[in-house]
């Protein structure tokens, strides 16, 4: 009896969802494009992709039947699939490190109505001889507040499912589900999927704590320069009388890198965001042109002369054209002046020509640039 109660109740199922398809369709796309508002476009945490998807009704009686059938048939009592399964809907974010798991749940969770948690993390990291993928799995339904709005009002009903991960996770699951037998297969290949899962699991930790280094060395450098900056913005006197100071010496001579170029650059263009990738490519640029630039020597060049080259930029976007110059360019151009020779290449043969011809016409007047 229980069976044939079963085999109608999938039959049902099937039923409701596809006679739901379309309206189940429209609510994944709604709350694909409010979770993306909330975790993409605010930019507190860095963001692979964010997914979403309606389950495959057959997949959802294989969740029911492993989780709910069995003890549902026990009471005896009539039940029926979809009011157990409630994550109809389902989200994926995928985010670049661990940490930031845990603030996605909690920019979730102050727009959603949280229903359930599994998480994944700490239910594999507490089982030894388990393998599989980690994660943070909520069920979420829309806020009082949002179901109460037109636009989701017929939306109000639906729970649905985020799983957040990091990128290995992710990678760790696409993997995972690949392996067949996992059930079934021998300790020794049991032990082989165990080693991998650390792998990925360090790799995890890795890229962590190489972001969280690489933010305590950008830290470190900024505070070092903006003090050899400070003591080289005194009075000319002033230095003579103290001198710079052994320390300050030292590191206007330690070579150039990308973290003393965002400092040193952001002295001088300071509300300019300056992106790390083009930074680090910039500078291996420039140190390959020079190989023995410095800190002070780069700082040197960019304060001599970057009165004169802004003298230009406002010239330059004067003419009419649509084109700014960005503050690479214009350190392009310090550079340029600085070394005609060694950094003539930083700049197009065009920019250099309307460059040449503006300095004729503006010959230098005096030392500062």
């Amino acid at each position: 009896m229980a069976q044939e109660d079963f085999e109608a109740e999938k039959n049902a199922f099937r039923a409701f969802h596809d006679a739901n398809t379309r309206v189940l369709e429209d609510a994944k796309n709604a709350f694909l494009a409010l979770v993306r508002s909330l975790v993409v476009d605010t930019g507190e945490v860095a963001i692979s992709k964010v997914e979403g998807r309606v389950k495959d009704c057959e997949e959802c009686i294989n969740k029911f039947d492993l989780k709910y059938r069995a003890e549902l048939e026990k009471t005896g009592a009539p039940y029926a699939i979809k009011d157990h399964v409630m994550d109809l809907i389902g989200l994926r974010i995928v985010c670049l490190y661990e940490d930031d798991i845990e603030k996605l749940r909690d920019q979730l969770a102050r727009h959603f109505e949280v229903m359930e948690v599994t998480n994944k993390i700490a239910s594999i990291e507490n089982t030894e001889s388990s393998f599989g993928y980690k994660g943070l799995h909520l069920d979420l339904r829309l806020g009082a507040e949002r179901r109460a709005l037109p636009e989701h009002r017929a939306y109000a009903g639906f729970q649905f499912e985020v799983q957040i991960r990091t990128i290995i996770q992710d990678s760790w699951s696409v993997l995972d589900h690949k392996i067949k037998y996992k059930k079934s297969i021998p300790n020794r290949l049991k032990r082989r999927i165990n080693t991998l899962a650390a792998l990925f699991e360090l790799a995890d930790r890795e890229f962590r704590e190489i972001r969280d280094s690489t933010e305590e060395e950008l830290a470190r450098v900024a505070s070092e320069v903006a003090a050899d900056i400070a003591v080289e913005e005194q009075p000319e006197g002033a230095i003579a009388r103290a001198g710079p100071g052994e320390a300050v010496a030292g590191r206007r001579n330690v070579a150039l890198d990308a973290f003393a170029f965002v400092r040193i650059a952001r002295h001088f263009f300071r509300t300019d965001e300056f992106d790390p990738q083009k930074v680090d490519g910039f500078t291996e640029r420039i140190v390959s042109l020079d190989p023995d630039i410095t800190r002070g020597k780069f700082n040197t060049h960019l304060k001599t002369h970057i009165t004169r080259v802004k003298r230009y930029q406002a010239h330059f976007e004067s003419q009419g054209s649509t084109a700014r110059l960005n503050p690479f360019t214009l350190i392009r151009h310090c550079l340029y002046l600085a070394d005609r020779a060694r950094f003539g290449s930083l700049l197009t043969n065009a920019a250099r020509t309307n460059f040449e011809a503006w300095l004729a016409l503006n010959p230098l007047t005096d030392t500062a640039g």
